[in-house]
């Protein structure tokens, strides 16, 4: 759908304070890991976001050259408020699925939960594969299935009850709808990578209360559009029902989550 990709409004500041630290920043550090190993010189990331992997990579290789894209010019002007330590980073506007790059421009091309929402990935994955130079690396990570990340899943249920007629799907049908290795290897190989592997990772989400452990996603992802499509006024209740349920769940805090994630390198 056309509106599981706008981040913009409130939802980028919402994301990166809420969101952020929720569930992304422990994948940020796995990704920079497996990135610097290779010391690569000229990176390119799409869907940076707010840019908590560009920050990672550029503090681990401060010698990098980093350009940092994504579709939403709004996320790129919060990650610009931040700029990382180290490395020589652009921030710039770009389509992951026709990317204004020179071919073999790259050593590295990197996405942290992006591809879920490219509507052709196998033409995104060949933009990635036609950038990089030969043995360079593609290294991007997609969330597991929603059963399997503990927020996600309680508060999507929890609003399902409160919407019975049309519950709001974008954290299972976008974020965690490319989850099958089968799917993802065909697609990456279909776009000509090599040496394809795909690693599950585990991490735990934690957050002081129930409501810090839903704000992010209720009211600085798209879903916030769904739930304001169903009642204009009603975001605060939904983000209360939400939070209701994960202290059901989890009890009143700190509460803590699973989370799991594929990450998928592949060879050029």
């Amino acid at each position: 759908m056309a509106n599981d990709t706008a981040f913009a409004g409130s939802i980028p500041e919402i994301y990166d304070r809420n969101l952020v630290p929720l569930i992304f920043e422990g994948y940020a550090r796995d990704m920079a890991v497996r990135v610097s190993s290779r010391n690569p010189r000229d990176i390119l990331e799409v869907a940076a976001g707010t840019g908590v992997v560009t920050r990672a990579i550029a503090a681990a290789l401060p010698d990098a050259k980093i350009i940092a894209t994504d579709l939403n010019q709004p996320m790129l002007d919060r990650a610009a408020t931040q700029q990382p330590r180290g490395g020589n980073v652009t921030w710039q506007q770009a389509n992951a699925q026709a990317l204004p790059f020179e071919a073999e421009s790259c050593d590295a091309v990197l996405c942290q939960f992006g591809a879920m929402f490219f509507p052709e990935r196998r033409l995104a994955y060949g933009e990635a594969y036609r950038v990089l130079r030969p043995r360079g690396r593609y290294i991007f990570n997609v969330w597991d299935e929603i059963s399997e990340n503990d927020f996600a899943d309680v508060l999507t249920s929890a609003l399902a009850a409160r919407y019975p007629k049309d519950p709001p799907r974008f954290l299972a049908r976008t974020p965690h709808g490319y989850h099958d290795p089968d799917t993802i290897f065909a697609d990456a190989a279909a776009a000509g990578f090599t040496e394809i592997s795909i690693d599950t990772v585990n991490e735990k989400s934690i957050a002081q209360t129930p409501l810090d452990a839903v704000i992010g996603y209720c009211q600085g992802t798209p879903l916030r559009s769904e739930i304001e499509a169903r009642d204009p006024n009603g975001l605060a209740e939904a983000t209360n029902i939400a939070a209701n349920a994960i202290e059901k769940r989890f009890g009143r805090g700190p509460v803590e989550g699973r989370l799991r994630a594929l990450v998928i390198t592949a060879k050029r």
